[in-house]
């Protein structure tokens, strides 16, 4: 599976769900990628692409509970 295919996700200090998307053309695995760009003491998931909802209408509303 490509890293394209997941996404990273945390909550940062204004409570808001951000959302990473690793690149393919990075040497760096998944969980490499969620330990270095990650913010020290956040909690963090991989999830595949498909489990975020496709309709971004809502995208400030989104939260992440781990």
């Amino acid at each position: 599976m490509a890293n394209s295919d997941k996404r990273i996700i945390y909550t940062n200090d204004e409570g808001e769900c951000v959302i990473v998307t690793p690149a393919d053309k990075c040497d760096l695995t998944v969980e490499q990628i969620q330990a270095k760009d990650v913010p020290s003491g956040k909690v963090s998931t991989i999830i595949d692409k498909s489990d975020l909802p496709s309709d971004m209408s809502f995208r400030d509303a989104w939260t992440f509970t781990p």
